[in-house]
């Protein structure tokens, strides 16, 4: 009975050994082999690996590619209008044996204390390189370049931990609140300074339109004014020669249709008193009537 009791434990213990000896790489980690806190092995590969029970142990490190916040910084470019930039990282783990020893840890705290110096070396690299621009360019589109600097800048440090620096993105970037007011003020004016710009603008347009139309009018109205008088005058013309050819045929007619016409100027309107001689040649065809009569 002793006996089995004891091959049992044999056994048991025998199973618990191999078991401990058996680790599993998973795709997404890279593994560290250590004993007595010394690194004997680095597994990257997935799958199965075996080690020494007891002895050794497994430190696991995350290799996928990991984001970093950084906190909002200040930063002051050439042209002296400050900026409030917040921007984060992308990295991954690529030396696990040098991310440890500059860490000193593993898990979240070697996470953890690798983000801070990370932060640190960003910080520093975006206060240099947009610092040596204008704000007008960490606005534009040439942001990316600066982004893609940061970047390049960063790789180096970071590689003396064991870390590569994936991307570098300027989530936002704003003026401090303190000047906020001052730059919508400053907005405000220019902007109204070039509506009045374009209310000038407009107004001479309009007015050199005006002129024109002026012009125009004044020239149309002057040419037909001298259409008409030249037909006003062919046409007088042409009636008097018509009345000359009419009247030279019968003078006598001649006479007598302008003495009508003489007596319907002359008594026409409310005043109708005449003052004449009674011998006067102008009423010849009026006594010529009467002794008619």
């Amino acid at each position: 009975m002793n006996r089995m009791v004891i091959l049992l434990a044999a056994v048991f213990l025998i199973f618990i050994g191999a078991m401990s000896s058996i680790y599993v790489v998973d795709e997404r980690e890279k593994v560290l082999v250590l004993q007595f806190g010394r690194v004997v092995a680095t597994k990257e590969d997935p799958g199965l690996s075996f080690k020494i029970p007891v002895i050794q142990n497994v430190v696991r490190y995350d290799d996928r590619i990991l984001s970093r916040d950084i906190d909002p910084l200040e930063v002051t470019p050439l042209d002296d209008r400050r900026l409030v930039v917040d921007a984060f990282a992308r990295y991954r783990i690529i030396d696990v044996n040098k991310f440890r020893e500059v860490t000193g840890a593993s898990g979240d705290t070697a996470i953890s204390i690798a983000g801070a110096r990370l932060d640190r070396i960003l910080s520093s690299q975006t206060r240099e390189i947009l610092g040596s621009v204008s704000s007008n360019n960490i606005l534009s589109q040439d942001r990316f370049a600066l982004m893609l600097r940061i970047r390049n800048g960063a790789i180096l440090e970071a590689e003396k931990m064991g870390i590569e620096v994936v991307d570098v993105r300027l989530k936002r970037t704003d003026l401090p609140r303190q000047n906020l007011e001052a730059t919508f003020a400053r907005m405000r004016a220019e902007r109204d300074r070039e509506a009045a710009d374009e209310i000038a603008r407009g107004n001479e347009a309009a007015q050199r339109v005006r002129a024109q139309a002026d012009r125009q009018q004044v020239v149309i109205v002057s040419e037909a004014k001298r259409e008409s008088e030249i037909i006003r005058g062919e046409a007088d013309a042409e009636r008097n020669s018509i009345f000359a050819v009419a009247f030279g045929e019968d003078p006598e007619f001649f006479e007598f249709y302008r003495s009508l016409n003489a007596y319907e100027k002359a008594i026409t309107g409310s005043n109708s008193t005449m003052v004449m001689s009674p011998t006067s040649e102008f009423f010849n065809y009026f006594k010529s009537e009467i002794g008619a009569k």
